[in-house]
């Protein structure tokens, strides 16, 4: 499912602040550059993002520090936050891996016009804390892996369509999601039956977790 066009502005913005993980080092680069950014050229992007605390402090997103049943239980307890404090009665369980269930997130969204979890109401706000807590006891990521499996769905997105995707890039140990050039001024119309489409032919590109980032 899919976001109003404000929302998934949004998105781009909130994915590229949290998406700091440990980085594997790129050994070599593919040839070739078609205008696109084919060749995952390298971005200049901050060394250590941050997330916003209750507080309003900001404190860096530390994955890796936790395992997976310590994961699991923060997002479970982020999620009663949001049936509880955020009114979200229907915010679905995180599934075993401790991520959460983007697809399911994204039909309350269609189905309320603001999105839980990437703005557009309160409860995106009184859970703030609890959010920060679970992102930062995600286990480990293969900063390698993550970019490539971004890279083969911008890639499939483009073939199936949408054509002003644009790649991840990585810098610093940090992973950049692709998607719209332009998040602040949409040029991509998540709404329309192509970009649904595309979205549906590239969904199995994207590890575990990095669904709703890209």
């Amino acid at each position: 499912m899919n976001l109003p066009r404000d929302s998934r502005a949004i998105s781009r913005l909130l994915s590229a602040a949290l998406m700091a993980v440990p980085v594997l080092a790129l050994t070599s680069a593919c040839g070739g550059d078609d205008g696109r950014g084919e060749t995952g050229a390298i971005a200049s992007v901050p060394g250590t993002p941050s997330v916003t605390g209750p507080s309003g402090s900001a404190s860096p997103r530390r994955s890796g520090t936790g395992d997976k049943g310590a994961f699991y239980d923060a997002q479970l307890t982020y999620v009663q936050c949001m049936r509880g404090k955020g009114g979200v009665k229907e915010f679905p369980d995180p599934k075993l891996s401790g991520h959460l269930d983007w697809t399911a997130i994204d039909e309350l969204a269609q189905k309320s016009g603001t999105h839980p979890v990437k703005g557009g109401g309160k409860e995106h706000d009184v859970c703030g804390s609890e959010r920060t807590a679970a992102m930062m006891l995600e286990p480990k990521r293969d900063a390698q892996k993550d970019y490539e499996s971004m890279l083969a769905h911008a890639k499939c997105m483009r073939d199936n369509g949408v054509s002003a995707f644009t790649n991840p890039t990585m810098s610093g140990g940090n992973v950049m999601p692709g998607g719209d050039p332009s998040p602040a001024s949409p040029r991509i119309d998540v709404r329309s039956p192509a970009y649904k489409q595309a979205r549906q032919a590239c969904e199995d590109r994207l590890l575990d977790g990095l669904e709703g980032r890209q």
